[in-house]
């Protein structure tokens, strides 16, 4: 199979819109159904959004590496593969579909497309949940990858619905979901003002997670390995 970029660009962009349809819709559904109980509508969110990820993983894996996310697309960088003009396209497309999912969302539910998030996330409990979310999201991926390459739709996926719950923040651990989610006054929104500090501790989380792993996986990283998460090898984590 021919795997050009605009394709790669394509899956990337499909994956991050259903992704976020699949968070901003599951939130409104679990919340309109849960009449009032958040921690039901908490469960339906994260149940959805955790099947929906790894549906996506294995269907946009062997395209794109199916990252769905800057700081996994900043972690691929890191491992030294992935040139700066490929991972700012892949960041492009990721923040486009992410919004556009966000808009589907409220039009499958006939919301005001256009909304503004007024739920405050802010703190230093949030931003330490978002570190710690990113680190075990990027850690998750790259142990898998390298020592369970089979399972790493699966392990995402349900590292994402732990983190749901383990979490102060509710495991963005997105940038991309996180821009998207100011556009969305729904359960699964967050505020403008707040999202800066969230995606930096992102950023920070994917970036210590890289270094750890690297240090606690050294010879690991210096053997070659059978890439089976996508069809060029230079957007795959396992580098």
């Amino acid at each position: 199979m021919d795997v050009t970029l605009s394709r790669r660009l394509a899956a990337e962009f499909v994956g991050t819109l259903l992704l976020l349809a699949i968070v901003v819709g599951s939130g409104q559904m679990g919340e309109s159904l849960a009449t009032g109980n958040d921690a039901v509508a908490l469960l339906g969110n994260t149940l959805s959004t955790a099947a929906g990820l790894i549906v996506l993983i294995l269907m946009f894996g062997p395209i794109s590496g199916a990252h769905f996310n800057p700081a996994v697309t900043l972690a691929a960088v890191l491992q030294g593969g992935t040139s700066a003009t490929v991972a700012a396209a892949f960041v492009f497309v990721q923040i486009v579909g992410g919004i556009l999912g966000v808009l589907l969302a409220h039009a499958m539910f006939d919301l005001e497309l256009f909304q503004a998030s007024a739920k405050i996330r802010f703190g230093f409990g949030q931003w330490l949940g978002e570190f710690v979310a990113t680190f075990g999201l990027i850690a998750t991926i790259l142990f898998c990858v390298r020592l369970h390459p089979k399972t790493t739709p699966y392990a995402v996926g349900l590292f994402i619905a732990a983190g749901y719950w383990f979490t102060s923040s509710t495991s963005f651990a997105n940038p991309a979901v996180t821009i998207a989610r100011t556009l969305t006054d729904t359960f699964a929104g967050v505020r403008l003002a707040d999202a800066p500090l969230f995606i930096g501790a992102q950023i920070a989380g994917a970036v210590t997670a890289v270094a750890f792993t690297r240090w606690l996986l050294a010879e690991q990283f210096d053997k070659p390995v059978e890439h089976q998460c996508c069809q060029h090898p230079e957007l795959c984590l396992a580098g």
